[in-house]
């Protein structure tokens, strides 16, 4: 299909930081012997995180941990990474749709029977944490090279699970960018939860891509789709069967000065496909992504590798 890149996780679990460096070697080695180059190391967080969202004695040596792995990404050539310190996003159920495709819902009043989060926690707490953290990674990422995309959170909605939530607005990057004025300090622009999430006033999901990649702000892009909002229920549609003009987006990204890696996501189960195994990651439903997203590109005269 001509896709060289991937976004991948290299594992840390059980190894010292110390060994950070070696596990991210190898595991760039093992991609690259199938053909491949990493351009992204996503993840909610590479290494815990728990103390610095509690604010509690630990969060010093999780510090370390991360400046170790801001510093080993920087050492290997893995130039970005896709974080998110929330709950972790699911879905209540699947729903049919174009052609008998089983894809994933999220409805907001189902999620409240959900056991829920292990952890609750403030909005005051999540801004003391975030705020902590970016103050302190920043400037090690410029040392490395390394950006950070924060992703939001999926859902896109506030509380959930018992918990509040932070990153589910543009205001709320917006904040976010203010914390560290830095190129290192940016988002991971996933579409999904972008088109979800409620705007201001005389905003869209397209006005704020362009400007977020104006202010060289997007990292990194999840090129998908859905129908509904956070707050009450959406589904994940196929690329070109949703909400959002997808040529559009291209165009915010490109015409606003973005450079970096788009990865499709999320993706219907179609026939043959196991809907349960991996929902929203059939294989099939992400070629077809593959195939139309690099149309759009082509027709649209926008490069890519």
């Amino acid at each position: 299909m001509g896709v060289t890149h991937v976004v991948s996780t290299p594992s840390l679990a059980g190894i010292g930081p110390d060994q950070y460096a070696a596990a991210m070697r190898k595991h760039k080695e093992a991609w690259a012997e199938a053909g491949f180059k990493v351009a992204v190391y996503e993840t909610m967080t590479p290494v815990p995180a728990d103390n610095i969202k509690r604010g509690t004695p630990g969060r010093d040596q999780e510090l370390r941990n991360w400046i170790a792995v801001i510093e080993a990404m920087g050492k290997v050539g893995i130039p970005v990474l896709c974080y998110n310190l929330g709950q972790g996003g699911r879905r209540t159920g699947n729903v049919i749709v174009r052609g008998g495709a089983i894809s994933t819902e999220h409805d907001y009043e189902a999620s409240k029977k959900l056991p829920p989060a292990k952890e609750i926690y403030t909005e005051d707490q999540l801004w003391e944490a975030l705020t902590w953290l970016i103050e302190r990674i920043i400037p090690v990422c410029e040392k490395a090279n390394v950006r950070m995309g924060y992703h939001p959170n999926d859902p896109a909605v506030s509380p959930y699970l018992g918990s509040a939530q932070i990153m589910i607005s543009p205001a709320a990057y917006r904040r976010l960018f203010s914390i560290a004025d830095s190129p290192c300090n940016g988002v991971t622009f996933c579409q999904g939860n972008f088109r979800s999430m409620k705007y201001a006033p005389g905003e869209s999901i397209y006005s704020v891509a362009t400007e977020f990649a104006e202010r060289r702000k997007i990292q990194f892009v999840h090129f998908r789709d859905v129908d509904g909002t956070a707050d009450t229920r959406y589904y994940e549609t196929f690329h070109d069967d949703g909400p959002t003009d997808m040529a559009r987006m291209l165009q915010c990204y490109v015409r606003g000065g973005f450079v970096g890696p788009l990865r499709t996501d999320h993706a219907p189960a179609m026939e043959g496909e196991d809907a349960q195994k991996n929902p929203g990651y059939g294989m099939l439903g992400h070629i077809f992504a593959i195939g139309y997203t690099k149309g759009l590109m082509q027709a649209l005269n926008i490069a890519y590798e």
